[in-house]
């Protein structure tokens, strides 16, 4: 019983069984072959004799036609013309032991159809005209063919032939076919026995290294010992070992490394399959597609955006790159789309994805750049080229008159000079040229002086401001003047966009993080859509106010780059119609 569990039985019996099921295949389909074979071969000698016999008939005359016909067939076959009803020969053979009557041969039913139907007959028929039942007789092949309708309108030749000596060949060919297969099933079982144990005892050795390596211990050697296909075996397998284990490494390094270029990128980037179901992502592209669920109110993490699908189509359609924007969330982005290939197919597309919002807003206030300055230079330059021309032209009347245009000539070239000043102050900083003096700074007199210089000016609007400070001393290092020009900007801009009785605070705290200092009013607020550009060169959030009290728009932009050469941080948060809170933030080690 162990011989057959073990691999030797189930080689040895697998064997056996394979050689006596394929001999027994073999020796069938070989003894159908030679029966069939032999009988092809008789049946198309006596069909093209049959043929050759009515083409004579019809090309010569009857008794030179039947001499020709009696010499074209041996002893074995037999021949017989039928020309009609009363008119019929038989071939003049010696062998009469086999020969068919005509009654024979218009009763059957196959055979008849040469009469009927005028078309070409064959049978194997045990008819014979012997007398003892129990001889063992030969089967018939008996081939009929038509003669012409030129020669007679009822006519055939038939011709018949025993088919002893095939089947004595056959007969022959099967004893030496079971005699082979016998010889065949003794001299497998010997040598599958031998076989299976010189295989079964390297492979259960190479199947102990193959457990080993399916469980990730790629290290296992296999040893081999002959120099056989089995030993090579070992000896590929070996290679095989180190040849994965170094590209498993080498995997593991290329996924870490994409996974690492994936996250580290700025542009989002997808893969799609080839019918359009995202398979990677990185971060930035997770974003976009954050964001637009978002917008959607769509909580189907699955769906594509329909541009993205478009551009996917286009682009598997065309085999070509596909160019396309789409807005989300108030942010502008662009997206590539490229087939990927398998070889000669295509298998999907890869999208990369750029946010360029930042790129547009940098573009549209290059633009708006030019026309604020030019804007905001023109009506000085006009109005002092307007009172220039009346001095000149002598219009004023009275020395008052002259001085009063003067005065204004000198105060708009004033201006003039602050919007160069503050243009200049904002290049500098800019391009990081901004000097810093740093000081430890008593936050509390610091933030009181500066309320006292716009106290005249809240009282004359009828504005209540005042301070909110903590009661323990604080100590903060900055430079003094830079903070008190931000400080200065935000309170100016709070009395300026707070109503009358209404009022503007100004509180600082800290903690270990640093110092914020917060100017809070309860003026008109700032509409959201202009809040993320409150900080930008000659951003104006209401466009209706006077040049004279909005000013040049650049304060806040200014204010931004002095917090920020303190490596801190200013915000704003506002409400429309419920005021406005900025915010500044200076860390405590900004050094």
């Amino acid at each position: 019983m162990r011989l057959w569990r073990s691999v030797v039985g189930k080689l040895w019996a697998t064997f056996l069984l394979l050689v006596s099921f394929v001999l027994f295949i073999l020796t069938v389909m070989l003894l159908e072959f030679f029966d069939n074979y032999h009988i092809n071969q008789i049946e198309k000698g006596l069909t093209n004799t049959a043929n050759k016999i009515a083409r004579i008939l019809d090309e010569h005359d009857l008794e030179v036609g039947l001499e020709i016909a009696w010499e074209l067939v041996d002893e074995n076959t037999k021949i017989i013309i039928i020309k009609g009803d009363d008119e019929y020969y038989y071939s003049p053979n010696k062998n009469e032991t086999f020969e068919l009557p005509l009654s024979y041969l218009y009763e059957d039913k196959g055979l008849n159809a040469v009469f009927t139907e005028n078309k070409p007959v064959n049978k194997v028929s045990s008819y014979f005209t012997q007398d003892d039942e129990d001889l063992d007789n030969p089967d018939v092949l008996i081939i009929g063919v038509p003669l012409p309708e030129s020669n007679t309108e009822d006519g055939a030749v038939f011709i018949y032939q025993s088919l002893e000596v095939m089947q004595e060949t056959t007969q022959s060919t099967t004893k030496f076919i079971f005699l082979a297969a016998g010889v065949a099933i003794i001299l497998t079982t010997v040598f599958a026995f031998f076989l299976s144990t010189r295989i079964t005892a390297p492979l259960r050795k190479m199947k102990e290294a193959v457990s080993a390596a399916a469980k990730g211990n790629f290290d296992t050697k296999v040893p081999f010992l002959s120099n056989d296909e089995i030993g090579e075996l070992a000896i590929a397998f070996n290679q095989m070992g180190r040849q994965l284990k170094y590209n498993m490494d080498a995997l593991s390094q290329e996924k870490e490394q994409l996974a690492s270029i994936l996250s580290s990128m700025a542009d989002g980037v997808f893969t799609f399959n080839k019918d359009g179901a995202i398979l990677i992502t990185n971060p930035p592209a997770e974003r976009f597609l954050h964001s637009w669920y978002y917008e959607q109110e769509n909580d189907n993490n699955k769906m594509v955006p329909p541009l993205v699908m478009e551009l996917f189509l286009t682009a598997v359609e065309t085999e070509e790159e596909q160019i396309g924007e789409i807005n989300v969330q108030g942010r502008n982005w662009v997206m590539i789309i490229s087939p990927l290939y398998n070889q000669k197919f295509i298998r999907g597309a890869v999208a990369v994805i750029r946010d360029m919002t930042e790129e547009r807003q940098l573009d549209k206030l290059r633009k708006d750049f030019i026309a604020n300055v030019s804007h905001e230079l023109r009506t000085p330059i006009a109005m002092m080229q307007g009172y220039s021309e009346a001095i000149v032209d002598d219009i004023a009347g009275t020395e008052e008159e002259k001085q009063e245009m003067a005065k204004v000539i000198y105060d708009e070239s004033l201006r003039m000079g602050r919007l160069v000043n503050e243009l200049l102050d904002i290049a500098r900083m800019e391009a990081g040229h901004i000097q810093l003096t740093r000081e430890a700074i008593d936050v509390k007199p610091f933030i009181r002086k500066i309320i006292r210089k716009f106290q005249g000016l809240a009282n004359n609007k009828n504005i209540r401001l005042s301070e909110s400070l903590e009661s323990k001393p604080l100590w903060a290092s900055f430079d003094p003047d830079r903070i008190e020009q931000v400080l200065t900007n935000l309170i100016d801009n709070a009395i300026r966009h707070t109503p009358e009785d209404g009022k503007v605070i100004v509180s600082e705290k800290s903690d270990d993080r640093g110092l914020v200092i917060e100017v809070i009013d309860s003026g008109s607020g700032i509409p959201e859509e202009d809040l993320p550009f409150v900080f930008e060169r000659f951003y104006k959030a209401d466009k209706a106010r006077t040049r004279g009290r909005s000013g040049t728009g650049l304060g806040l932009a200014i204010a931004k780059n002095i917090v920020d050469a303190h490596k801190g941080q200013i915000t704003v948060q506002s409400k429309l119609g419920q005021g406005t809170t900025f915010s500044i933030f200076i860390p405590r080690n900004n050094d």
